[in-house]
């Protein structure tokens, strides 16, 4: 028997339990490091498609994020660093969301049976965030180690060496689809969570939430794909000099 059931036996009244605010902080640090995640993909996936302007274009806003600016010929150590800062950040996040992921077959079918007998779309988003940070979980990592690892290997010719002849491109693919609909979900959630935009007509508001997410998703998937696309084509047609590093028009002109 419990110290409060052996008070409650006496006094005949129950006591209250102090409830732990621990589970609500866990809650909000966990909304705090998926927000600033959304805000690195959101800004993350526009940078890459700056290939879609020209290789001197994302060759000159890889070498800015070298601090080219400051460090003459930039360095790739700061890539590195910033893929560890987030790396980081990455796990810290997954840490608090797997406390809410089923953690049984058994739950796991009971949360499918619930699902399909409720047919809730912010139920099925749930599922769907639990399915794409899994693949992240796995994904992102190879990402990220790969940024860590191989900071110098980033630009039109070596980004896409690596994703159409090493053959990363459907790892890429799966990668690019999981983070921009778990980024999505997320951001959606994070708004019914909290009751952002809420205002006088919250249902409306929230309607009106959730068709503007799916437009950016939708948006974000255009143009990440197309940037793929656009990887694989230059690395097909500089698979003969697979290795060979590209150089601007001023590097160039310089050297002659």
């Amino acid at each position: 028997m419990s110290q409060n059931d052996i008070i409650e036996s006496i006094t005949g009244k129950t006591v209250q339990k102090k409830k732990s605010k621990i589970p609500a902080r866990l809650d909000l640090l966990q909304s705090i490091s998926g927000l600033f995640l959304a805000l690195f993909i959101v800004f993350h996936l526009i940078f890459e498609s700056s290939i879609l302007l020209g290789k001197e274009s994302m060759y000159s806003l890889t070498k800015m994020f070298e601090a080219d600016f400051i460090i003459e010929g930039g360095s790739p150590l700061i890539i590195s660093m910033l893929a560890i800062i987030i790396s980081i950040l990455f796990v810290f996040h997954a840490f608090l969301a797997m406390r809410k992921f089923p953690r049984s077959y058994r739950e796991h079918l009971r949360l499918k049976t619930h699902a399909k007998m409720l047919k809730h779309t912010d139920t099925n988003l749930w599922i769907l965030q639990i399915t794409t940070g899994f693949m992240l979980f796995f994904l992102g990592a190879i990402h990220l180690y790969t940024m860590m690892s191989q900071p110098q290997n980033i630009g039109p010719y070596a980004s896409s060496d690596r994703i159409y002849t090493d053959l990363m491109w459907a790892m890429y693919l799966l990668l690019l689809v999981s983070v921009v609909l778990h980024t999505g979900a997320g951001v959606y959630r994070l708004i019914i969570k909290w009751g952002i935009f809420d205002g006088k007509n919250p249902r409306r508001n929230r309607i009106l939430s959730k068709n503007i997410i799916k437009a950016v998703v939708v948006f974000y998937l255009f143009i990440g794909l197309y940037s793929l696309a656009t990887y694989m084509k230059i690395g097909y047609e500089h698979k003969d000099n697979y290795g060979e590093r590209y150089h601007s028009t001023s590097e160039v002109n310089h050297a002659s």
